[in-house]
């Protein structure tokens, strides 16, 4: 494998035509080096998955009913003919990195300050008069929340939230920066309880129960429990530095955002001077959304600052009501948004479709409510607004693609999947398999994410 990656450095293979990245050559320095870096890996993995070693120690490779004898030959042969397969190993590598880089939590640097025992018993509330059943067993909840505010230590903040839901049976997932903290974490009614008044009594976030967004559910919603920290509460892909959630546009409660919504639904198509904007990604305005919304074909919040960039002339002028699940991403997303300075109006609706659908269940927003845990999804009414992929019957029920290694989601509905249609494309369904084993990582592009977009603007 060495020798395969090695080699591949006198090989040119054309990057012009890449399909759902920019041309390299756009890219900054750091992203053209992890760029190089996945297309040298990508070549290397599919010459690799060519060879065909022989009983007798004979190494060669064969690929379109060739054999070759010598690794110039079938580097030449790979680089010439394969192109466009590279660039989507290559693109589906360089996916992958990003998303490490985005999910990997921060390694706490300074020494000195390690060396700080720093007393969070303070912060970690007395349950001795609650049974460890109560806090095990019985009904539950799940919480959603965020807060920004300026943490001068998330590694404590870290070590502390560990401490905490662990001592209350918590699972879920926590993001600690120095620009604050967002979480969501399930347990029962008694543990998600403390965990509320615990954040409100913490001298840095004082949280209200208003700034909560619960719903039915538990421990079980979760896998596991994972806190750590992060460059930023919500991955976005920019610096907080550089464009800060202060920026934000004016937030509106869901009766104010009711009212927005209901006048421009009102004017129809006399109404040009107005975006109702969707900053959250494909596959979870799909099953659910605003009516007559913008749905950006965007799979992951990062690539939000990219589709901005993409369409400034689309805003230009206009008037911006943002919404999002929890309220979090239309922070940074409106933020960003106004950066531009493009817009006559950024708003956003305060507490997501979360809050607004606790006071409008019948309102603006029909259909399903994506969450990113192990329910999928949740409603507050009947509304299915997707369809079966595989049939076309409607049908919002998601399920992961049955092909191993493959991450993404599939609306296949019970029939179908009975016929055997639980992949989340036709090419993943008989080709997937194979090229995923090839190349030992999980799919986070496919077939099924057309319209792929392209990278943010920064790793």
């Amino acid at each position: 494998m060495a020798a395969d990656e090695t080699e591949f450095m006198s090989w040119e293979v054309d990057v012009s035509s890449c399909d759902g990245l920019r041309q390299e050559r756009q890219l900054s320095a750091s992203q053209r080096r992890y760029y190089s870096f996945c297309r040298r890996k990508s070549f290397a993995a599919y010459v690799a998955s060519k060879r065909d070693s022989s009983e007798d120690g004979v190494t060669s490779w064969c690929c379109c009913s060739q054999t070759f004898s010598e690794h110039s030959a079938i580097h030449k042969h790979v680089a010439g003919t394969h192109s466009a397969e590279l660039q989507q190993l290559t693109q589906a590598t360089y996916e992958r990195l990003l998303s490490q880089l985005e999910d990997e939590p921060e390694t706490r640097q300074p020494k000195e300050h390690q060396a700080e025992a720093v007393d969070i018993s303070a912060w970690i509330p007395d349950v001795s008069h609650i049974s460890e059943e109560q806090l095990q067993n019985g009904p539950g909840k799940v919480l959603l929340y965020y807060c920004y505010c300026e943490v001068e230590d998330p590694h404590v903040i870290c070590a502390w939230q560990k401490v905490l839901c662990e001592k209350l049976n918590l699972t879920g997932k926590v993001r600690v920066a120095t620009e604050g903290i967002n979480g969501t974490v399930g347990g029962t009614n008694v543990a998600t309880d403390i965990y509320i008044k615990a954040m409100h009594s913490h001298p840095v976030f004082k949280m209200d129960k208003e700034d909560f967004k619960i719903s039915d559910g538990g421990a079980e919603c979760f896998t596991d429990l994972k806190v750590g920290v992060y460059k930023e509460i919500v991955p976005m892909g920019v610096d907080p530095d550089s464009v800060s959630y202060q920026l934000a546009g004016v937030h509106l409660e869901p009766e104010e955002f009711h009212k927005e919504v209901e006048a421009l639904l009102d004017k129809g198509d006399l109404c040009s001077d107005t975006i109702l904007l969707d900053c959250r990604n494909f596959y979870e305005s799909k099953i659910g959304q605003f009516t007559q919304c913008l749905a950006p074909n965007i799979r992951k919040f990062s690539y939000f600052p990219d589709y901005v960039d993409q369409n400034l002339e689309l805003f230009r002028d206009k008037k911006v009501l943002m919404y999002c699940t929890g309220g979090i991403r239309c922070e940074r997303g409106s933020a960003y948004l106004r950066s531009k300075d493009v817009c006559k109006e950024v708003y956003q609706l305060k507490g997501g479709i979360h809050k607004y659908l606790e006071r409008f269940p019948e309102g603006f927003y029909r259909g399903k409510l994506f969450v990113f845990d192990e329910r999928y999804a949740i409603s507050s009414n009947d509304d299915v607004i997707s369809d079966c992929r595989y049939c076309g019957c409607p049908w919002d029920q998601y399920k992961l693609c049955s092909t191993r290694f493959c991450c993404q989601l599939v609306l296949s509905c019970p029939s179908c999947r009975q016929d055997g249609h639980t992949a989340c494309c036709p090419t993943c369904q008989t080709k997937g398999q194979a090229q995923c084993e090839a190349t030992s990582h999980r799919k986070e592009e496919c077939e099924c994410t057309d319209g792929r977009p392209r990278i943010p603007q920064d790793v």
